[in-house]
């Protein structure tokens, strides 16, 4: 896949831990984890907003594009 998603290093540098990413977004425990895992084959617009005001940040920090070789 040419998308990544980089929740665990964000979530890594800020110590949360998937919990109080669940309890903080209101996001269920399962896509937390299937996208801190990268296993996530589609992401709702609500879904990224939730973690955008979490991280304080946009899209390209979350979700990263990179080319297949």
């Amino acid at each position: 896949m040419a998308i990544k998603c980089n929740l665990s290093i964000l979530m890594g540098e800020r110590k949360y831990k998937m919990q109080d990413v669940h309890e903080k977004t209101g996001l269920s425990r399962a896509t937390v984890s299937n996208l801190y895992h990268d296993r996530m084959e589609r992401i709702d617009y609500s879904t990224l907003n939730k973690l955008c005001k979490l991280f304080d940040c946009d899209v390209g920090k979350i979700l990263e594009y990179y080319v297949e070789e």
